[in-house]
C-alpha cells in the first residue's frame, strides 16, 4: 500500500488517523536483513520506482529484497540483472506479472493492473546498434513509469540522411524529449539537439576505443557542445536518462 492509497483509506473512514500514521511510517522503509534499507515511498516522492541494482549482488541476496517487497509493492525494478537473476526471482515469486528485458538487463515485477494509457511519449535515438542495450535500458523504465516510447536505433552521423526518417516521426508524434544514445566520437546528441524543439538527453556509451575509450571521448564530446537544449548523463546510464525523459513527458502532459 503506497502513501496515497492509505489517505484515501483515511479520507474514506476505512481507518482512523493512528492507523494510518502507522501505515505511512511501515510504508518508509523496508529493512531487509542485515544488508538492505528499501526506499518504500520513492515513487510517490519521486515519480520514479526504487530499483534494485544487480550488479554486484548475488542472485539469492536480489531474490530476497524481491520476495520481502512484493507483497507491500505493485512495481518492482531490477536494473544491471542477468537470467540468472531472473530464475531465482521467478523461484522465489511465481512467473506472474514478472518479465525479463534481456537487451535492457532488467527484470521488471508489475503486478498493477494497469489500463495501458500512456501518460507522455519520448523518442529515443541510437547512433549505432552496439548503443542499443543502453537505449533498451532507457526505454524500459519509461514504459515503466507510463510512457509511450518511439525508437530510431543505428541513424549515426556517418550516414546522417538515415536519422530524418525517425526524427520526423517523433516530431510528427510530439514527443515531450528525445534520448540520444551514442559512443565513439558522441556527435549525435548535438545535431539532433539543433533540430528539434524539445530537451535531448545525450546518453555517451563505453563501446569506443582509441583515445577516447570506454566512453570518454563520447561524454567530452557531449559535454562540450554549444547546442542548447542538451543535457548529458554518464557514461551507459540509459535508466537515468529513461526516467528523466519520462518525468519531463508526464509533467507536460499534466498541464
Amino acid at each position: 500500500m503506497d502513501a496515497r492509497e492509505v489517505l484515501e483509506k483515511l479520507v474514506s473512514g476505512e481507518i482512523d488517523i493512528d492507523q494510518a500514521e502507522r501505515l505511512l511510517r511501515l510504508d518508509y522503509v523496508e529493512r531487509i536483513g542485515n544488508h538492505t534499507v528499501f526506499d518504500m515511498g520513492r515513487e510517490c516522492r519521486s515519480g520514479i520506482p526504487e530499483v534494485v541494482y544487480a550488479s554486484g549482488k548475488e542472485p539469492e541476496k536480489v531474490g530476497e529484497i524481491v520476495e520481502r517487497v512484493v507483497n507491500k509493492k505493485d512495481i518492482i525494478v531490477v536494473s544491471r540483472a542477468s537470467a540468472e537473476y531472473y530464475d531465482e526471482v521467478v523461484r522465489r515469486i511465481g512467473g506472474e506479472g514478472v518479465a525479463f528485458k534481456p537487451e535492457a538487463r532488467m527484470i521488471i515485477v508489475d503486478r498493477r493492473g494497469c489500463s495501458g494509457e500512456s501518460l507522455g511519449k519520448i523518442g529515443i535515438l541510437t547512433a549505432g546498434t552496439s548503443d542499443i542495450p543502453v537505449a533498451e535500458e532507457a526505454a524500459a523504465i519509461a514504459e515503466v513509469m507510463g510512457c509511450s516510447v518511439i525508437k530510431g536505433y543505428d541513424v549515426g552521423i556517418a550516414g546522417i540522411h538515415r536519422l530524418l526518417e525517425p526524427l520526423k516521426k517523433m516530431i510528427k508524434e510530439d514527443v515531450a524529449c528525445v534520448v540520444v544514445v551514442a559512443g565513439m566520437e558522441g556527435a549525435l546528441p548535438s545535431v539532433v539537439a539543433g533540430m528539434v524543439g524539445v530537451p535531448v538527453i545525450g546518453v555517451p556509451t563505453s563501446i569506443g576505443y582509441g583515445l577516447g575509450a570506454g566512453g570518454i571521448g563520447a561524454l567530452t564530446t557531449m559535454l562540450q557542445s554549444c547546442v542548447p537544449g542538451l543535457v548529458v548523463v554518464n557514461i551507459d546510464n540509459g535508466f537515468n536518462a529513461g526516467a528523466t525523459a519520462a518525468l519531463i513527458a508526464k509533467m507536460r502532459r499534466t498541464r
